[in-house]
């Protein structure tokens, strides 16, 4: 199968001991594309995606300010920003969005940052990556004010069909990780099943939410696979088909920079 994972963080320090094995293991399994979360640990480092991106062809990266980190941002970190993104290998912006779940910033931090960097997205006419945690409302409301000019991604969707079908509505592509697989998570699965076929993607969120059978182990790309065949499974399709669908899907709506 060949595979792409929309979204993962091998710039954690949990990635220090092995980070080349671990990349090693992902070709290994068939990857052909990884996305490198650019968000690392905030401002004013910008470019730990980048820095993975540059060392491997087959390696992308996003840049953005997660919500954690929201305040921590300045004007300062707006302009680098929008200088980052115009970078080839930059493919999207993002992880970017609210999470009112940890308010490790203030929530109207959150929301200004939010805006200020989805309005930056448009200007590179770059995707969005979006975090959202007990956010939902707000977290829609203000993605309906900005529209949705180049598309964008629900990263490590969690949500109901409720949720799935309000994002689906804006345009959003849905990435289900390893929480597809748990065994509690039936609504989902159900958001999974209910997507377009031309609006799916998946991820690890690595070293996060190992699938099914590595639950509680650090996850990494390689892992991809469980995932996959779960999402197989919930659409009726052979793990080939949801490989083909989702790398598919993943190079349309990144460009043809994800397919050099």
């Amino acid at each position: 199968m060949k595979l792409v994972d929309s979204h993962c963080h091998l710039d954690s320090e949990q990635f220090d001991a092995d980070r080349d094995a671990a990349i090693e293991r992902a070709r290994a399994a068939g990857i052909e594309r990884i996305v490198a979360i650019g968000t690392g640990n905030g401002p004013p480092d910008l470019e730990a995606g980048i820095r993975l991106a540059e060392r491997h062809a087959f390696i992308y990266a996003t840049v953005g300010v997660h919500p954690h980190d929201a305040a921590k941002a300045t004007s300062e970190t707006l302009d680098r920003l929008t200088e980052l993104a115009r970078l080839a290998k930059v493919l999207a912006v993002g992880e970017i969005g609210l999470d009112y779940h940890y308010d490790f910033s203030p929530r109207d931090v959150q929301r200004t940052m939010f805006s200020a960097q989805l309005a930056l997205a448009a200007r590179a006419g770059k995707p969005i990556v979006i975090h959202t945690r007990e956010a939902w409302d707000d977290t829609l409301a203000i993605l309906r004010e900005h529209g949705l000019p180049f598309g964008g991604i629900m990263h490590c969707f969690t949500g109901g069909p409720g949720e799935a079908e309000r994002a689906l509505e804006l345009g959003f592509h849905l990435s289900f990780g390893g929480i597809l697989t748990f065994p509690k998570a039936d609504d989902v699965r159900k958001s999974a099943a209910l997507a377009p076929e031309n609006r799916l993607l998946v991820e690890t969120d690595a070293p996060y939410l190992a699938p099914v059978p590595y639950r509680g182990k650090r996850n990494e790309p390689a892992f991809i696979a469980e995932t996959v065949r779960r999402l197989a499974e919930v659409r009726g399709w052979s793990p080939e088909h949801a490989a083909e669908v989702t790398t598919r899907n993943f190079a349309r709506l990144c460009g043809t920079a994800a397919n050099s």
